[in-house]
């Protein structure tokens, strides 16, 4: 996730971290040399055919709304998935009021605690397709860390671990088993929720269809600007690819948020967030907040 002030008016133009233009520069410039090549030819050997404006406008506006659509779907996931890790890390801080509540061994907090912090590792291990032992390993044992990695859902079988503990403390009212209990459930569904983004792309016939429009229009487009813009055909050729084409860039990363790119969630920031949490509700020494780097937090 970019993490920085937004720039001045000149710095807008040259800042490339967090930009989809090193994904597409290429295609931009192929757009451009697209149009000199046909301007040339129209210019200096023979007339080619030249496509309507306004064909090509009503063209655009048909594009456009699709783009539109699959960049609100996308959008619409990347923001649903960042809502369930917000429920989950309060469901986590819920988790440790309640043990404070109903729980009075305080001796056995920690124990409860580390495992939901488990929990929270291995699901973003498992969103990331990456193993999260190393962090899980400190809190939990290297014994269980690897246990709970072995499984086929390493996060559920933290949640398991969790519920088992919680079912055999006999100091828990039933009561206070009840509410712990409401909290694991939700911690689960949302980890539901994250596992049917991260399984289930937008449909494949969406992207097909909008990447061949965006290709057919952008290969079209200098035969209609040659005869209203001239020598200018490859400059508003390189606009309109960096606007179509970049559009489907962004839409490429905001459709799976839990990707280890520049606008995707910031899963290890969120993770250290939970441990910060249960640090304080331990009243141990929690760790620094997680750092952006070069304006990136991940």
């Amino acid at each position: 996730m970019i993490m920085r002030d937004y720039p001045s008016s000149f710095q807008l133009f040259f800042i490339l971290k967090g930009s989809v233009i090193p994904k597409i520069y290429g295609k931009i410039i192929g757009v451009a040399v697209l149009s000199i090549a046909v301007l040339l030819v129209d210019q200096l050997l023979w007339e080619l055919p030249h496509v309507s404006i306004g064909a090509m406008g009503i063209f655009g506006v048909a594009l456009s709304l699709f783009l539109g659509f699959r960049n609100n779907a996308a959008y619409d996931r990347w923001w649903e998935a960042r809502k369930l890790w917000g429920n989950m890390i309060a469901d986590i801080r819920n988790l440790g009021r309640s043990l404070t509540i109903f729980m009075p061994d305080s001796t056995k907090h920690r124990e409860i605690l580390s495992l939901a912090v488990a929990f929270a590792h291995l699901h973003r291990g498992f969103l990331r397709g990456v193993d999260a032992s190393d962090a899980v390993t400190p809190w939990i044992g290297a014994d269980l860390a690897k246990s709970l990695s072995a499984r086929k859902n390493p996060a559920n079988a933290a949640l398991n671990e969790l519920s088992q503990k919680i079912k055999d403390d006999q100091s828990l009212s039933g009561f206070g088993q009840l509410k712990i209990a409401e909290l694991l459930l939700s911690l689960g569904a949302s980890q539901a929720g994250c596992e049917r983004i991260v399984t289930t792309p937008l449909p494949y016939v969406y992207s097909l269809l909008v990447r061949r429009t965006t290709y057919l229009y952008c290969g079209l487009l200098p035969f209609a600007l040659i005869e209203s813009t001239g020598w200018f055909a490859p400059f508003f050729s390189a606009v309109v690819a960096y606007v179509f084409f970049g559009l489907q860039a962004v839409t490429n990363e905001l459709e799976l948020p839990f990707r280890h790119v520049q606008n995707g969630l910031a899963l290890d920031a969120m993770c250290r967030t939970i441990e910060i949490s249960v640090c304080e509700t331990l009243d141990l020494d929690p760790p620094a907040d997680w750092a952006v780097v070069d304006h990136v937090l991940t």
